[in-house]
This record gives structure tokens, sequence and C-alpha cells, in this order.
């Protein structure tokens, strides 16, 4: 089984040899997506930059042809988990009926000073 490289303009480019996602029979697996919109600005604060993340990762998704519900597991890696409440409400509004598996860790250090990254994993339901 071969796999695809999935690659959207609606997302901040690739800062590094690898792709936004790969595509693997039935199944996506994400890049960590950082809060840069896809013009390369980092968004400020923690609710606008897990806003900004999300609509990256739905971006990819739907270049693949998939969306937020076959969203099976979400990594999530924050500079400080004091705000943990906050980025969990945002996160909320885009995971609201269909909750996926999800870890959450804090990371000493993001790219380009970005208090969140979040990847994730889906299956394209058959």
């Amino acid at each position: 089984m071969s796999h695809t490289a999935i690659t959207t303009t609606k997302a901040p480019s690739a800062i590094g040899p690898y792709s936004q996602a790969i595509a693997l029979g039935n199944t996506v697996y994400t890049s960590g997506m950082l809060p840069i919109d896809a013009e390369g600005n980092l968004k400020e604060g923690i609710i606008d930059q897990t806003h900004q993340a999300l609509k990256n990762l739905q971006a990819v998704l739907a270049e693949a042809g998939l969306s937020l519900e076959d969203v099976v597991k979400t990594s999530v890696f924050m500079t400080d988990l004091e705000q943990f409440q906050q980025m969990n409400e945002v996160y909320s509004q885009y995971f609201s009926d269909h909750h996926p598996a999800r870890t959450t860790v804090e990371v000493s250090k993001l790219p380009r000073g970005a208090r969140i990254e979040i990847e994730l994993i889906a299956v394209k339901r058959i």
C-alpha cells in the first residue's frame, strides 16, 4: 500500500522536510499544526492560537476529503498547561459531539514561539 502526501494552500506550508499530512489507505496522519495562518502569521494568545491550529487541521483534512468527524486521535502540545482550560474550551467547539481520544502534554518550547501545536489521526469511513 503506497502513501500519498496531502498538501493545501489553506494551511501554512511545512517549515521543514515533511508533509502537512500523509494518507495511507483510509487513514490520514497529520503533522503538528502550529497556530500560523496560510500567510505565515503567528496568532497571539492561547485562544486564537488554538482556533488557528484547529482551522489549519480542518483545511488539511478537507483536502483529503475528511472532516473533524473522522478524527480518532489528537495530540496537543502546549508550552503552559496553566492554559489548559482555555485551550479545552476552544477545542470543545470543534469536537462538541464527537470526542476522539486525546493526549495533552506540556513541552518546554515549540517552533516560532507558538504556545500550542496539534496533530491528529483521522480515518475515512467506508
